[in-house]
């Protein structure tokens, strides 16, 4: 009976400590999700601040991809931006730039803001150094400006891979908003997305997600992709700007602020 009343205690500690690491994982996630969604309202993200000082009270959409151009996606998201009347913004991979440069000028002749997203796309390179991480951008603007045909180009946004707000290389980022100042750079993550980065998705499911985290927000800056690498948001963009559209929202790019 002593051997068995022994057994009986440490299974219920498992029980319970099981239960409570469950619970804190849990926790973590919704935790986690929460911050992707919201954390740019409360930053120092100075971009930001201005479209929320620009437009109050006011329902508008910036539209932004991010890692193209991408040769059987981007022509697809820029047939329906046509379509539908929409301007965005692409925050686009310098390396792709070099390998597509038909596809970035297409873009920046309709009228699309063409932003920095780093040329590598590869944290380890960009955050190798200063010099490294200006270098990145310098090379991603010189490959748009001859990209676009126009010398000098300076596209004056930055998005930091995976964000600012992911807590990846958090102080290297910080050190590199100085860097950013320093060259009359803004930078600016989103409050609101799809997920088509994280998994596999449906349609619906990604129209859902991105209902989902627009709900009570005036200004939104909506992050999608223009690859296929995990989810593909060309197959719901039409559906995404109707459904913004049907409620209220104006679409603008970051031509109308810069």
């Amino acid at each position: 009976m002593k051997v068995y009343f022994i057994n009986k205690k440490i299974i219920l500690m498992l029980i319970f400590f099981t239960f409570i690491l469950l619970s804190f994982g849990i926790y973590f996630s919704i935790f986690k999700t929460s911050n992707t969604i919201s954390d740019i309202q409360n930053d120092s993200n100075n971009l930001y601040k201005k479209l929320i000082e620009l437009y109050p009270n006011e329902k508008i959409a910036f539209l932004t991809f991010d890692d193209g151009p991408n040769i059987s996606v981007t022509p697809k998201v820029l047939d329906i931006l046509k379509e539908e009347n929409v301007k965005a913004s692409f925050f686009v991979i310098g390396k792709c730039v070099d390998s597509h440069p038909e596809i970035t000028k297409r873009a920046y002749d309709e009228g699309h803001y063409i932003a920095n997203h780093g040329y590598s796309h590869n944290n380890n390179l960009l955050y190798k150094s200063s010099d490294n991480f200006l270098n990145e951008l310098k090379k991603t603007d010189l490959a748009i400006g001859n990209a676009i045909g126009v010398p000098n180009y300076c596209s004056h946004i930055f998005r930091f891979p995976n964000g600012f707000m992911s807590p990846s290389n958090k102080a290297k980022k910080k050190e590199a908003v100085k860097l950013l100042q320093n060259i009359d750079f803004n930078y600016i993550d989103w409050n609101c997305l799809n997920n088509d980065s994280v998994k596999k998705y449906s349609s619906s499911q990604l129209l859902n997600n991105l209902i989902k985290s627009s709900q009570n927000k005036d200004v939104l800056v909506i992050l999608m992709h223009d690859t296929k690498d995990v989810s593909n948001s060309s197959i719901v963009l039409k559906d995404s700007i109707k459904y913004l559209k049907d409620k209220g929202y104006i679409f603008k790019n970051f031509y109308d602020i810069l």
